[in-house]
């Protein structure tokens, strides 16, 4: 029998509790520093999403609060023992030991419901979940802002003379002579929809982001929502697009809790549930890649079928139509979905490996569970280097501009305007004057978004 802390000598109780202590306090220090760095920056999506990871962070230690406090209670809750013969997760071969908790149930004819080890396992596994989606998420946008690194030399491009005369405003072309034409327009991609998903499928894997389709979807921006605003740092405002919905994947939702007890629910033995379950984050991230290449050629195609001739840059118009239910948003769903559900299969072999070993019962299919850790790994560098810079790029074609269209300078700038206004309301004393109508404040933004970016 262990010996309880009546028993165990004080200094080991004090240095357990001390370096307990030490490490929460580094972590705690670690991730304010890194907020007060982003802030210091400038990076304000970066520094929400660090507040947005001790939100987490908050939840999974209540979380664990909670599992440590109820643990002795939940096993005492008895249920007949024709409940815990079925839906096993493992094939019981022998019974398990009888711990003094699960003798409290087994005095009354029945088990107990979940044991106070089964209870510290379930702790363990759902600690090793939060850590695992943290980590994926941050590699996920590592390796896509080093995809999205090289677009900047392709912006530095259009401030260039020869930029500005290949695509001058006064020049006539034909729509199919242009390179963007050429690259997404042939008359089976005109005329057939199964042939444009198939080329597209292809695409995504050795040309996922091409030097022409940034220029021309940027140029297509622009032109929708600053008119003509040549100096305008399209890079730099998918840049902050992505840290932006950041945010968005880093967080655990009550969905994805939920998503979890379904998975925990169907891990039956025989089944083999998690092993096509692994299939879906692979199937999400392939069909929101075609989509997105898909969303570009229609661009393409839609823009030939409207105009024969075009002056310039080819003008790419954005639309909330291209996109699945004209929702830009439901790409992000997905791709958050699978980034989690993929998190998950990686959770669940290192929870494995550590609780129960290597070879134990959940792994009986050795090359099963290869497999599935195999193609967890290529979901991760696939949605991370491919899938995702092709989202970043495409889904600021929608019809509406996303909130980190306003750097902290033009907020600034909005909340100088409303201050001033109503300082003047109130006081109507001689101050600087604020912009007075719309167009001079819109004049003033556009200025501030200039030389933010």
């Amino acid at each position: 029998m262990e010996a309880s802390l009546q028993h165990t000598p004080t200094w080991a109780a004090a240095v357990i509790f001390f370096f307990a202590v030490a490490v929460s306090y580094i972590l705690a220090q670690s991730i304010s520093f890194a907020g007060n760095w982003f802030r210091s920056h400038q990076k304000i999506a970066l520094y929400d999403a660090i507040d947005k990871l001790k939100e987490e962070l908050m939840i999974l230690g209540f979380l664990s609060l909670v599992l440590a406090v109820v643990q002795r209670p939940i096993s005492h809750i008895c249920v007949p023992a024709k409940a815990a013969d079925f839906m096993l997760p493992c094939r019981r071969l022998h019974p398990d030991p009888i711990s003094s908790a699960a003798g409290y149930c087994v005095d009354r004819g029945m088990i107990s419901l979940v044991s106070q080890q089964g209870v510290h396992q379930l702790h363990i596994f759902i600690f090793v979940l939060a850590v695992v989606h943290v980590l994926c998420s941050v590699t996920t946008m590592i390796l896509g802002r080093a995809k999205m690194r090289r677009w900047k030399a392709w912006e530095k491009e259009t401030q260039t003379t020869e930029y500005h005369v290949a695509n001058d405003p006064n020049r006539f072309r034909l729509t199919r002579e242009t390179t963007f034409a050429k690259r997404h327009i042939s008359g089976a991609t005109s005329s057939s929809s199964m042939y444009l998903w198939i080329k597209c499928f292809f695409r995504q894997f050795y040309d996922s982001v091409n030097r022409v389709d940034y220029l021309t979807l940027r140029h297509g921006f622009i032109m929708a929502h600053f008119s003509r605003h040549t100096t305008f740092n399209f890079h730099e405002y998918t840049n902050r697009s992505l840290e932006d919905e950041f945010k968005t994947v880093l967080r655990i939702s009550p969905p994805l809790w939920f998503l979890v007890v379904i998975f925990m629910l169907v891990d039956i033995h025989g089944w083999y549930s998690y092993f096509w379950l692994s299939f879906a984050p692979l199937i999400i991230v392939l069909a929101v890649g075609t989509k997105l290449h898909v969303i570009v050629a229609r661009m393409a195609v839609k823009l030939d079928r409207e105009k024969i001739v075009i002056t310039g840059a080819p003008p790419v118009q954005p639309n909330d139509d291209f996109f699945w239910f004209g929702n830009p948003r439901l790409i992000l769903f997905l791709l958050h979905l699978a980034f989690f559900q993929n998190a998950f299969e990686l959770t669940f072999f290192i929870w494995i490996w550590y609780e129960f070993g290597l070879k134990s019962c959940y792994h009986e299919n050795f090359g099963i569970t290869i497999a599935r850790v195999t193609l967890a790994v290529v979901v991760q560098f696939l949605c991370s280097y491919i899938t995702l810079p092709m989202y970043a790029l495409v889904t600021q074609m929608g019809s509406e501009v996303k909130r980190s269209m306003f750097g902290e300078r033009t907020k600034t700038v909005l909340r100088r305007w409303h201050e001033d206004v109503r300082v003047r309301r109130k006081k109507q004393h001689p101050r600087r004057s604020p912009p007075s109508t719309v167009s001079q404040l819109q004049q003033e933004i556009s200025m501030q978004i200039s030389s933010s970016t």
